[in-house]
């Protein structure tokens, strides 16, 4: 398989780590706007001719059409920010590939009624064009992540094997991982941190659909599993709620994250000041998105690795009824990111995103998930890639709650 990635920073990084040691993997091209980042990329994997470098503008549609065909790419990964999704999503189509991302397209809040109806949502612009895609025969695996993605299989697994009927699906994320020498230090892209946390929530409930609520609400505490423990987790808006009623049964879907205060705090004030804007404004003589100074201010969570201490836990928490009997469970992993920078180099976060890719860029290869359209990971076999996962170094776990 040859692949154009579309993006490295610490989870295009992670993603290329992840699958070097596979030798299915013919080539991997390192694509980035900042060309140095490639080359320190590059000079960790080693191989450069598996692993060639390319600069690019990922906003622009046609620069990506023509790496596709100049390395005569198989599929192509989308690791960038969501913010440059459409071209890079209309690129695979053109040059007739598979696509992938691990976040979907932005949404747009409610003109009138944030906090209560949904605007555009996110992914509306991918599913719009699903006929397309199935027409032309080409599938285009969207929302294939940690969150989304490996939590969106665990509900497909639970919905074909755990149980009767379900009455809740709640993807629940916490972590205990400090970040040393820092005050306030993201371990994720902070441009797509801003997009997901202060826009409106979205919530889906069979009898009403997809609807909205105010940033940080329905707050509660959830206990994480290994070590972790109780952390307070809100409503966040998040590609789970959009992708799994889709493939799924159930009653209502939700998103909650553990942020704790001091990052709930710190959004609200950067959206206080403006500062959380994605629009350039002038500054003096330059044109400059105050979101992108922030991003600028803050260290590369690709470089935290050896600061992080602790682990991170994604899942899926489902209740509902097997054999008339009430029952929930938890399907969750957990990463430690001492291990992973052991292992790959790269911190526990974007590893942890970056090994389900990795495993959907498997199963595709051996024709193991077939698909044309817009799908989600939920519309494929969730045992074959639940079975893959130990083998790439991050089991999961199941807790009866």
């Amino acid at each position: 398989m040859k692949i154009l990635l579309v993006g490295v920073g610490g989870v295009g990084e992670a993603i290329a780590a992840i699958a070097k040691p596979r030798a299915w993997v013919e080539k991997v091209v390192l694509s980035d706007y900042n060309l140095d980042r490639c080359k320190e990329v590059q000079a960790k994997l080693g191989e450069p001719d598996r692993f060639p470098i390319e600069w690019i503008d990922a906003g622009k549609q046609e620069m990506i059409e023509a790496l596709a065909r100049k390395h005569n790419i198989d599929l192509i990964m989308n690791a960038c920010d969501p913010s440059f999704n459409e071209p890079i999503f209309d690129a695979a189509f053109n040059v007739g590939c598979t696509y992938m991302d691990m976040a979907m397209t932005l949404s747009e809040p409610h003109p009138e009624k944030p906090f209560e109806a949904c605007g555009v949502k996110l992914g509306d612009y991918q599913f719009e064009r699903a006929k397309q895609w199935e027409e032309k025969g080409l599938l285009a695996l969207v929302g294939l992540g940690v969150e989304p993605g490996m939590a969106d299989v665990f509900a497909r697994y639970a919905q074909d094997y755990l149980f009767d009927e379900i009455e809740e699906i709640g993807i629940r994320d916490g972590a205990n991982i400090e970040v040393r020498g820092y005050e306030f230090a993201p371990n994720f892209s902070i441009w797509t941190t801003i997009e997901e946390c202060l826009n409106p929530p979205v919530v889906w409930e069979k009898e009403k659909g997809w609807f909205t609520t105010p940033p940080f609400s329905e707050p509660e505490t959830f206990e994480f599993p290994e070590g972790i423990g109780k952390v307070e987790v809100v409503n966040v808006e998040h590609e789970e709620v959009l992708l799994v009623p889709r493939w799924v049964t159930c009653k209502r879907v939700t998103f909650k994250y553990g942020l704790g205060d001091q990052f709930i705090g710190v959004l609200k004030t950067l959206h206080m000041l403006g500062l959380d804007n994605k629009e350039k404004i002038k500054v003096k003589d330059v044109m400059v998105a105050p979101r992108d100074v922030v991003a600028a201010c803050l260290p590369d969570p690709a470089h935290l690795g050896d600061r992080m201490f602790g682990k991170t836990c994604a899942g899926t928490w489902v209740k509902g009824k097997k054999d008339g009997k009430d029952k929930q469970v938890y399907l969750y992993q957990v990463a430690d990111n001492e291990e992973c920078m052991a292992k790959w180099g790269c911190q526990s976060v974007v590893a942890q995103t970056a090994f389900n890719a990795v495993i959907g860029w498997d199963l595709l290869e051996h024709g193991e998930w077939k698909g044309v359209g817009v799908l989600g990971p939920e519309a494929f076999d969730p045992v074959l890639f639940m079975k893959k996962m130990a083998d790439y170094g991050f089991p999961y776990g199941i807790k009866e709650m």
